[in-house]
């Protein structure tokens, strides 16, 4: 009896969603239509020429808002080698200025959803200190047993390919690659099986529009954080295993509810 299923979560689950209702049973007669909102690895490209403090901040807020549990959240940040260690050292310090704890406690960042998500995390970021060096965080904010806080994490000179480059983490843990220039960021950025959200800090008009091009992401932002689409403005959904092109809040969004229909009369 289902016709429609409308999902978002993560890339395992869509996947298994899709091929379910791709299978006809008998007495069906329709093809099950899926809209799929699935997982990212969002990438922010910094370039040498950027406003190396407004992409300090747009990272901070992207990778660590909501303790990076949002499918937009930047969880790489690739960093021209020009500016690669000036950056590192200024988003260690901006980091470092988060506090974590009860929200209602005028605390930056809370704690993550549960246990398990927390174990996940925890376990990503001993992986990221062996692939990595460890900037900033890497441990719980609390002893065992007062909630679910980790520390705003920081993992540097993580490479293409690696496990904490590719991963979907969900969780406040950063990596940052080093680039060689721009040409090489947009390669990596794109080097992923997601294609959600993406953002390119530069004051460079022929590089803006050249991630216009290239960069392959469903949302993309230019000098300014890769997450906070605006609704009414910003419709959202990705490319690949991000999801089905679907793109939540955008005009054609609620056709993908309906049948269309065609209909021609002839006067008499």
């Amino acid at each position: 009896k289902t016709r429609y299923i409308a999902f978002t979560g993560s890339r395992e689950v869509g996947l298994r969603i899709n091929k379910v209702a791709a299978e006809v049973v008998p007495g069906q007669i329709w093809i099950k239509r899926t809209i799929l909102e699935m997982g990212g690895k969002d990438a922010v490209i910094v370039d040498a020429d950027a406003d190396l403090d407004a992409a300090v901040e747009g990272v901070a807020q992207s990778a660590f808002g909501f303790q990076g549990q949002k499918c937009s959240a930047c969880s790489r940040a690739i960093i021209d080698e020009r500016i690669y260690d000036k950056f590192v050292e200024k988003l260690k310090s901006r980091v470092e200025r988060i506090s974590v704890g009860d929200p209602a406690e005028n605390s930056n960042m809370g704690a993550v959803i549960n246990e398990g998500s927390m174990k996940t995390i925890l376990n990503y970021i001993e992986v990221g200190k062996r692939e990595g060096r460890l900037i900033t965080g890497g441990e719980p904010a609390r002893e065992a047993g007062e909630g679910y806080f980790i520390r705003p994490t920081i993992i540097a000179d993580i490479a293409p390919k690696s496990k904490l480059e590719q991963e979907e983490i969900f969780g406040p843990l950063l990596a940052i690659i080093k680039a060689r220039n721009f040409d090489h960021a947009l390669e990596i950025a794109n080097d992923t099986e997601f294609g959600l959200t993406g953002a390119v800090y530069t004051k460079s008009r022929d590089k803006i529009q050249r991630a216009y091009r290239d960069f392959h992401v469903g949302n993309l932002y230019v000098n300014r954080k890769c997450t906070g689409a605006m609704v009414g403005a910003h419709p959202f959904g990705g490319f690949n295993m991000s999801g089905t092109d679907s793109k939540s809040g955008g005009p054609d969004y609620l056709y993908l509810f309906t049948q269309a229909k065609s209909v021609g009369e002839k006067s008499v």
